[in-house]
């Protein structure tokens, strides 16, 4: 199964949207936090992933960050015909939420990605380099970019910060994100309230949609759905979605170090 983080980690960014975040003092997440994830392609454990905030303060450009790591990796009997090695680190701007750099270095299959991306909100720009096995040729350059813009890991722990209560249930919200030497839209529809049973118990969840590309992966633009703690933490819960060829479910296994107290069902 490709790509197995970086389908959990482009569902999570959709939950994004067009106002800054909250103040930081009053953040959705905070250092030391760790999302585990398990990863189901139809009946079987195909994979896990596991989303956390680095308990060391960092700086980069002069400038306290965040440092957010994301893994991803294949498990058992899907080593054997496609093994996966992902690993993606953003550092982001402790004031503004912004991503500062963006660092991909990914093994599937046998293609290596090797992606760094440093980010200049001031100019409008980014300075990407990328190497490895599954590209083309390397790559040295800019890019424009417009304002706010995310990296794909950057714009889950932005969009948490948002009050959802302003939306209303079937309003579009918008991010424009960085991946690929590319900006391109995320957008996501909220849809309604859920609650979902993890082995990390029941947990209260709003209910939205991201609205997908068809065709390449998914058959429809209804798809995927991606449910999301009803609570001051806003994690990830569990993602469902329907492929060219069979489902993918993922489910949240384990937490630890949120900021604020779940919002379980009892």
């Amino acid at each position: 199964m490709k790509r197995i983080a970086l389908i959990l980690l482009v569902s999570l960014s959709f939950l994004s949207a067009k106002n800054q975040s909250e103040n930081s003092n009053h953040l959705a997440f905070k250092r030391g936090e760790v999302l585990k994830y398990r990863v189901h392609y139809g009946m079987v454990d195909a994979g896990e992933a596991i989303i956390e905030v680095n308990e060391k303060k960092e700086t980069f450009n002069n400038r306290s960050v965040f440092h957010v790591i994301g893994h991803g990796r294949s498990l058992g009997a899907f080593n054997l015909f496609f093994k996966v090695r992902d690993r993606y680190d953003s550092y982001i701007d402790e004031e503004t939420l912004l991503p500062q750099l963006f660092i991909r270095n990914v093994d599937e299959g046998g293609f290596i990605i090797n992606q760094n991306y440093v980010f200049n909100h001031q100019k409008n720009s980014v300075k990407a380099k990328r190497t490895g096995t599954a590209q083309d040729k390397n790559v040295d350059k800019h890019y424009d970019i417009p304002d706010q813009t995310q990296d794909i890991l950057s714009a889950f722990y932005y969009a948490r910060n948002l009050d959802l209560s302003q939306y209303k249930m079937g309003e579009i919200i918008t991010l424009n994100t960085f991946f690929d030497e590319e900006t391109f839209p995320l957008q996501m529809k909220m849809i309604g309230r859920e609650t979902i049973k993890t082995r990390a118990g029941k947990i209260k969840c709003i209910k939205v949609r991201p609205i997908i590309q068809k065709g390449r992966v998914f058959k429809s633009e209804e798809d995927l759905t991606l449910w999301v703690s009803d609570d001051k933490n806003r994690i990830p819960v569990m993602l469902e979605a329907k492929v060219l060829v069979g489902s993918i479910k993922m489910t949240l296994k384990e937490y630890s170090g949120l900021a604020h107290q779940l919002a379980l069902d009892k």
